[in-house]
């Protein structure tokens, strides 16, 4: 079985420090948070940025300071710059994250519309999906396939038809929002993408560590961070990402899967490095 991939997404754009007061806003806290993952065993940062007052922006220049204080203490790291930003904003804001230098190896692409619970809805329509697909194609940008549930993996593959995506594809299964968070549902989603795919399993708020156990045996690879969850178990909030990147890191030696490092991740994922 090929090497882990651990992905750490470290902040998100809802989060907030009144939830735990370890989710990183001003850069030098992202740095940290980054260096903490990465330190630990994460290849790939996955990457929201914040206002020093914690609001989520999509902002270039703000994505820049980020992107340049995390090579600093992580030269050799994966970013993958998120595209899906926060509830509410426009195509054009979501995509200024990867106007940034050097152009992004990875970045995530959103498959479908998502109801996040009450009346937050995140809203990708076909033609927003296809335009994106289509720019980070002309940019040279590896997207993930980011999937709520099977549906949205039918769309991924509707504009693979199109020829927006090239091989070989990777997807990351967001379950525990829209789709259930089990072993039944994640075999479904894998069983559901061309043969030669990549794949990363990733379980929302208690579903985390049961989905990266899951994703590990499976033979995919994992997405832990503050973004999905704020807890290392039940009841303790995670004082670091690195804490919960360890926690995973435990899991799969236990399992048998050795971590694998950014290079060996961009080989893995067929990624050219910048």
């Amino acid at each position: 079985m090929e090497k882990l991939i651990i992905a750490a997404a470290i902040c998100g754009a809802e989060v907030t420090k009144e939830q735990n007061p370890a989710v990183p806003y001003t850069i030098e806290e992202i740095a940290r948070e980054a260096k903490s993952a990465y330190d630990q065993g994460a290849s790939v940062i996955h990457l929201h940025v914040r206002e020093d007052d914690g609001s989520p922006t999509q902002g270039s220049k703000r994505f820049q300071e980020a992107v340049d204080a995390i090579y600093k203490v992580c030269p050799d790291v994966i970013i993958q710059p998120s595209t899906g930003g926060a509830v509410g904003m426009t195509d054009l804001e979501r995509l200024d994250s990867t106007n940034i230098v050097p152009t992004p190896e990875f970045a995530t692409l959103d498959c479908g519309t998502v109801n996040f619970g009450g009346d937050e809805i995140f809203i990708n329509t076909d033609n927003t999906i296809m335009n994106f697909a289509r720019i980070m194609q002309e940019k040279g940008i590896k997207p993930e396939l980011e999937c709520f549930d099977k549906g949205m993996i039918d769309i991924a593959l509707k504009v693979d038809k199109k020829g927006l995506l090239d091989h070989p594809l990777h997807f990351d299964f967001v379950l525990g929002v829209q789709m259930s968070a089990t072993a039944r549902d994640l075999a479904f989603c894998v069983d559901s993408i061309p043969p030669g795919s990549t794949w990363t399993g990733c379980g929302i708020g208690r579903y985390e560590f049961d989905i990266a156990a899951i994703s590990i045996v499976m033979g995919g690879h994992v997405r832990v961070g503050f973004e999905d969850n704020l807890f290392l178990e039940k009841g303790v909030l995670a004082k670091s990402n690195g804490e919960l990147v360890e926690k995973v890191v435990k899991i799969a030696k236990i399992l048998g899967r050795p971590i694998a490092t950014p290079d060996e991740a961009r080989e893995i994922l067929s990624i050219k490095k910048r």
